[in-house]
C-alpha cells in the first residue's frame, strides 16, 4: 500500500476550490482506486492524507487532466508552497471499534 501525503501553506482557497476538491476526492476513489482520501484545514495549513493499491495508481492520478488542472490553479492560486511525500506503508494495525 502507498500513502501520499500533501501539505500545504495556503494562500487562499475560494468556492472553485470546494468543487474541485470534491470532484478529485471521487475521481481518486471511482477511478483510480485510492483507498481512503482525507484532509483538514487549519490555521492557514492543509493536510491531505490517500492511501493508494500501488504506485501505478497515483502515478495514474497524476497525470489525469483534471488533476492536472488543479496542480495549475494550485500553484497559481490556492497555495504559497506545499510540498508531497510518497511513501510504502508497511506496517498498519488498528484498535478500538471504530
Amino acid at each position: 500500500m502507498i500513502v501520499v501525503i500533501f501539505e500545504a501553506e495556503i494562500r487562499s482557497l475560494d468556492d472553485e476550490y470546494q468543487h474541485l476538491a470534491k470532484q478529485l476526492r471521487q475521481l481518486a476513489t471511482e477511478k483510480y482506486r485510492c483507498l481512503r482520501f482525507e484532509s483538514v484545514t487549519e490555521g492557514g495549513k492543509e493536510i491531505a492524507v490517500s492511501y493508494w493499491h500501488s504506485l501505478e495508481d497515483v502515478n495514474a492520478w497524476k497525470a489525469d487532466s483534471l488533476h492536472q488542472k488543479a496542480q495549475q490553479m494550485g500553484r497559481a492560486f490556492w497555495y504559497r508552497h506545499y510540498t508531497v511525500t510518497i511513501a510504502e506503508v508497511l506496517h498498519q494495525y488498528e484498535k478500538g471499534t471504530p
